[in-house]
């Protein structure tokens, strides 16, 4: 077997069994003997033919040259974009000719501002539709400021220090053509997403803003806050000077009608 490059230990990772899995045995509260941990390959095999474990190519990446052999690993798509691309063979099975250089740009970003961790995840949710991870963030973090003065005390990973709510409802990801969540939510043609983040991240007119959002958002227990010192987020633009609202127009869909020129989207 082929050895990472980088630790020179064997391409496969062990992974622990979830708890959650664990068989009871007999209706009775005694579990079965903890399973033992399962192999599974961890093979990134880049165009240059050197081999390296996933977490040890994202330790070692320098841009797009192999940290092993010095060669280009960079190649131009057919749209003549760049591109990285390698042989994934991992839990999920092998995948050829996958291009990682987004996941290696953001993994790189990650590491020189880890701060934006939690950023960044909330607009994966936002352009997921996960309207319940979007919450269960803004919760956390809502939390994370109340002990915020006590947190900060000690020490403390960047990772982990609350972010704040407003600050992340109106964060722009400077490395996806610094889109909001608005944006996000747009792209992804989840107005669920939409009404929230109308919700509690801009002046729109709170009697314009249908019953049963406020139902949903009262069960999860948001609401909004005084905003009329902050951002709204309808007027943040992408890096192509585009609004929510003129993405909208671009992708169709859901935002056709009723939303195109009612203010929902644009101040």
């Amino acid at each position: 077997m082929s050895v990472c490059e980088n630790c020179k230990k064997p391409l496969e990772v062990e992974i622990e069994p979830d708890e959650d899995e664990d068989i009871q045995m007999g209706g009775s509260s005694s579990k079965a003997p903890a399973a033992a941990p399962e192999t599974y390959p961890d093979d990134v095999q880049l165009s240059c033919g050197c081999h390296f474990h996933w977490d040890c190519l994202l330790e070692a990446y320098q841009v797009t040259e192999c940290s092993n052999c010095g060669k280009n690993i960079a190649s131009t798509s057919s749209d003549g974009t760049q591109q990285v691309l390698c042989n994934l063979n991992n839990e999920g099975g092998l995948q050829e000719n996958l291009d990682i250089l987004p996941l290696l740009t953001e993994e790189s970003y990650l590491k020189a501002y880890p701060e934006d961790r939690k950023n960044r995840a909330f607009l994966e949710f936002c352009r997921e539709g996960d309207i319940k991870a979007i919450v269960g963030m803004l919760q956390d973090d809502d939390s994370d400021d109340e002990d915020e003065d006590e947190e900060m005390e000690g020490v403390q990973d960047e990772s982990e220090k609350p972010v704040g709510v407003d600050a992340m409802l109106r964060y722009q990801d400077p490395i996806g053509d610094m889109q909001s969540g608005l944006h996000a939510a747009v792209q992804a043609q989840s107005r669920e997403v939409a009404w929230l983040l109308l919700l509690l991240a801009s002046n729109f007119p709170l009697t314009e803003i249908p019953p049963e959002v406020f139902q949903e958002a009262e069960a999860m227990g948001i609401m909004r806050g005084i905003t009329e010192d902050k951002t709204d987020i309808r007027s943040l633009k992408d890096a192509n000077g585009n609004t929510a609202e003129d993405l909208a127009k671009e992708v169709g869909g859901v935002w056709a009608a009723g939303w195109i020129g009612t203010g929902k989207l644009s101040m």
